[in-house]
């Protein structure tokens, strides 16, 4: 089911907005749907995010609770990062 967005702009915005609209093959209605439409997918796009973020936080403190973490040192995780990396700069000059 379909639903109606109200709001108020003053006639100027209005005005031109209807302008860029027209301008671009559309009508302010349009527009203003893209713009809602858009939004809600990034909003979306945030929740699913933020829901794999939780599970794999969630995941990293069952594995430490269990006692099945494995920690290593700051200087070999920079090693192992350095590492990464110039692998990642080699594939581009392939």
């Amino acid at each position: 089911m379909d639903t109606r967005i109200q709001f108020r702009v003053d006639e100027e915005t209005k005005r031109l907005a209807q302008l860029m609209a027209e301008s671009q093959g559309r009508t302010l209605s349009e527009a203003c749907r893209e713009l809602t439409i858009g939004l809600a997918e990034e909003q979306r796009k945030s929740m699913t995010h933020d829901l794999w973020l939780t599970e794999q936080i969630n995941a990293a403190f069952d594995k430490l609770d269990s006692g099945k973490a494995n920690f290593i040192s700051h200087d070999k995780a920079k090693e192992q990062m350095e590492a990464r990396k110039n692998k990642i700069r080699n594939r581009d000059k392939i």
